[in-house]
């Protein structure tokens, strides 16, 4: 079965079953490199701490998104 087919079947189940299979494709896709993830956490960290440190000022998400 191609996924032309595989889709066309997937349309059939009901919505919480397609989100659920869509969630699994897209963890399956989405393998998190440890590496990345510890550069991440530092930088966050090194942030954190700046903030804290009063080095830094915090920004409203309203501002840097605008309205939500």
């Amino acid at each position: 079965m191609g996924p032309r087919e595989l889709l066309e079947q997937c349309q059939k189940l009901d919505p919480a079953d397609r989100l659920e299979l869509v969630d699994s494709l897209l963890q399956s896709l989405d393998r998190p490199d440890p590496a990345i993830a510890r550069i991440w956490l530092e930088e966050a960290e090194r942030r954190l701490a700046a903030y804290r440190a009063g080095k830094v000022q915090a920004v409203a998400a309203e501002d840097v998104l605008g309205p939500i």
